[in-house]
Parts: C-alpha cells; structure tokens; sequence
C-alpha cells in the first residue's frame, strides 16, 4: 500500500507538501505530472495536473528519492505546492483516486522507516520530541536523543547481558563440561557490573521526563489567597476567574509556560478547606493530588490570615515556596516560625516583590535540571523496561548454585529483552502503537 498525507501544517501558508511513500509513488507523481520522474533527490519545477482531464491544480517542486535511499527506505516523493486549502484538498483528492493509495496514519512515514531499519525506536521518539519541543532545552535533548548516545549505551549493556547469556547456555547445552569456578565468578561480576549501571542510570532524578513533559508547578493554598491572580499573573493573561468568592476555582486549571528556556506547566487549584459542597470537595481531593505529584509546590496565604495546620504544613516539607500574598496589608512582622519557613512576601494587587518569587522559582528549576551524566531516558518506557532489567538481574545474582544455571539463563534472557525493548531490538508490536500514535500525520 502506499500513503500519502500533508507533512506541513494545516492551514493557509506559502507553501505546503505533500509526502507520498510506497511502490505506486513512482506512478503517482507519474500520472500528477504527465512526465518521467524526476532526478533523484533534485528539486525540479513540474506542473501538476488533474489525472483525468489534465486540467492544472498548481505548479510545483517534485523531489524523488527512489528507495532504499529515503527517509521510510521506500520509494518516497514530496510535492512542494502553494499552501491554499483548496490547492492541497484538489491535489489530495487527485491522489486518492490513484489505485492502493490512502491517507497516512499519525506517524506512519517514521513507523515504516522503523520498520524497514531506517531508525531504531529512540530516534523515532526522539523524532516526535523535536516536533513538539516548545523550549531549546527541550530541543536539545531531543536532538542528542536523535544523535544515538542512548542508543549506543543500551545496546553496549545489552551485548554485554548476551555474551553472558551464552556462556550460562553453553553449560546448559554440554552439561558434562564443568564451568571452572573462576568463570562463575566472572560472570557473576560482570552481571553485577551491567546491574550497578543500570542503576546509576535510574538514579537521574527524572530530569530527562521532566524536560520532555514540563517541569509541574502546583499553586495551592486556601480560599482567598491569590492562587488564581498569581496564575494569571505569571502567565500575563487571564487563564483563571478571578472573584472574592470563596471556592470560585473548583477544578485545575493549567497554562504552559517558558520560564528562562524552561518548560514549565504551572496548575491552579481549588482553595483548600473544609466544604459541603460535594463538587468542592472533590476540586480540593484534586488539590492535594496535583500538589502531591507537583515538582514544585507555591503555597500561597493571606498575609493578615497565615494558618498552616493541617495539609498546608504537610506541603511545605519538600518541594515548596511559602508566598504571603497580600503582604502590603501587614502591619507588624511576621511569627519567627513563620519567617524560618523563608517566605516570599508579594502583592499581587501591587505587583510587589513578583519579580524575587519569579527569580526564587528559576533557581529552583535551575537546581532540578542540574545533572553531571548525560540524560539517557525521557519517557516512563525507558525507564520501567530498565528497572524490569535490573530486577531480573536481581534475581539471576541471587542463584549460586551451578544447578540453577537453566533458571539464570531466562533471568538473564529476560533482562536482555527488556533491554532490547527500549531500542526495538525485539519484537514490540505491542508498543509500536502507542508510540507513533503520538505523531502528526505526515511524520
């Protein structure tokens, strides 16, 4: 079958293309163009017709690159046109009527290219992280994803688990050869060793999903306090309402921002307290939730009515910024126990001392995005197939004796497909799907 979709974005621009990947691509800029296919991977001017009336849809670039040299390593076209919508829509329509042709499928071009050993699975990921990057940090790891570091760790450590895996199957299969205890232990510490990276691997503090989904800022606090003024305040527009209405926001309401190149996702969430109204409480139960899974928690209070009992005492033991808001009102100091927390005192009314918790949060996001080894996973994948990893190491380690050999190898097998998992080095049908669903059509 061979597929076609828009590989620009939808909408009126200069210029759009179309990419046509699969064995009627030939025919199908062939029959658009009444002429023979242009030199390979040459951009040539051609005017691109009706298929039946010959009538002019629009004059174009055509660039052909004959397979196995192109992107999906299949034949593959791209057809540069002006960027109407009716322009794309009667060049499509053209294409659809062409025998075993359809419309892409979210990711497809970059699926195939997969499949037929263009790219391993990291950079397919890696591919889908630069489309949606939205800050440079974000850019960056995914172009040093693409670049294969990751790729060539996760397989070295790989390798590594099948050169021992066929030395514990080689004693399997010729029994009657007594493995030397040397060998045993040698196995043993090398298993242990690809064990000690795997861990230091794990032990990245998130950073790399962190950078890929946003660093999650969570304001929270009681009713009243400013959460929803501060939101709108850091986003400079008017994401939340704002009312002297307790219990106004009952629901979490997000807005994504760059702070510094930083992705940031900041959560505005239902005021904190006691309720009986049923659709409050469960705003608060959301409350709590976001401020749990949050990296950084803005607990915010009214300055003339600072109480943190309860959950809001619980909030500010990790992870957390106190903001006084409405600090212009103070007329005397604040408690010691207070001022031991390090609060930032601000006046969203004012605009007053925004600026230091705004800088407060950067150095925050600064020390969380501080790491010395270079970040290897960036999605949940990664990292729950190396940790299945580590823990069927863990259990070929704790045999030693040579009779358990047959149940150390599928330890060992085990472990070696999880990580061939991470770079498609296996089969993973199962996984294909969720990951190049999350692609535009045209990738």
């Amino acid at each position: 079958m061979t597929i076609y979709a828009l590989s620009t974005g939808p909408g009126v621009s200069g210029v759009a293309i179309v990419r046509i990947s699969g064995p009627e691509a030939s025919n199908v800029i062939k029959l658009l163009t009444k002429s023979k296919i242009p030199v390979p991977r040459m951009a040539t001017l051609r005017k691109i017709k009706n298929i039946n009336t010959s009538e002019l849809i629009d004059e174009g670039i055509i660039i052909w690159f004959p397979g196995p040299e192109s992107y999906t390593g299949e034949d593959m076209a791209e057809i540069h046109i002006h960027g109407g919508k009716a322009v794309i829509l009667a060049l499509q329509n053209e294409i659809s009527k062409i025998k075993d042709c359809r419309l892409a499928e979210p990711g497809e071009f970059t699926k195939i290219a997969f499949q037929n050993g263009k790219i391993n699975l990291l950079k397919a990921e890696s591919i889908a992280d630069l489309i949606s990057a939205e800050t440079e940090i974000q850019r960056l790891q995914a172009v040093k994803i693409m670049r294969g570091k990751s790729s060539v760790k996760f397989n070295e450590l790989r390798e590594k688990l099948l050169k021992l895996l066929s030395f514990v199957e080689a004693k399997i299969d010729f029994p009657e050869e007594d493995l030397p205890e040397e060998n045993l232990k040698q196995i043993k510490k090398d298993s242990s060793d690809v064990l000690n990276e795997i861990n230091k691997i794990l032990n990245d503090q998130k950073v790399g999903e962190i950078i890929r989904e946003g660093f999650k800022i969570a304001i929270v606090g009681p009713t009243n306090a400013g959460k929803s003024s501060l939101l709108n305040n850091l986003s400079n527009r008017e994401v939340a309402i704002v009312s002297e209405i307790a219990g106004t926001t009952r629901d979490v309401i997000e807005t994504h921002l760059n702070i510094d190149g930083y992705p940031v996702i900041v959560s505005d969430t239902a005021g904190i307290r006691d309720s009986q109204d049923d659709i409050e409480k469960k705003g608060v139960k959301l409350s709590l939730k976001k401020a749990e899974n949050a990296d950084l928690k803005l607990v915010v209070v009214d300055a003339k009515n600072i109480d943190l009992s309860g959950f809001l005492n619980d909030l500010l033991k990790k992870d957390a910024i106190l903001v006084v808001n409405k600090s212009d009102l103070l007329k005397e100091k604040l408690d010691p126990k207070i001022l031991k927390l390090n609060p930032v005192l601000i006046s969203l009314k004012n605009n007053l001392n925004i600026d230091v918790l705004i800088s407060k949060i950067k150095n925050n996001l600064k020390n969380k995005f501080i790491i010395e080894e270079d970040i290897l996973i960036t999605r949940e994948r990664h990292r729950q197939h190396l940790a299945q990893c580590g823990n069927h190491l863990k259990n070929f380690l704790d045999k030693n004796d040579k009779k358990d050999f047959d149940k150390g190898a599928e330890d060992l097998r085990l472990a070696t497909r999880h990580l061939g998992m991470i770079v498609g080095k296996v089969d993973v049908e199962e996984i294909l799907g969720s990951i190049f669903n999350d692609f535009c059509i045209g990738k």
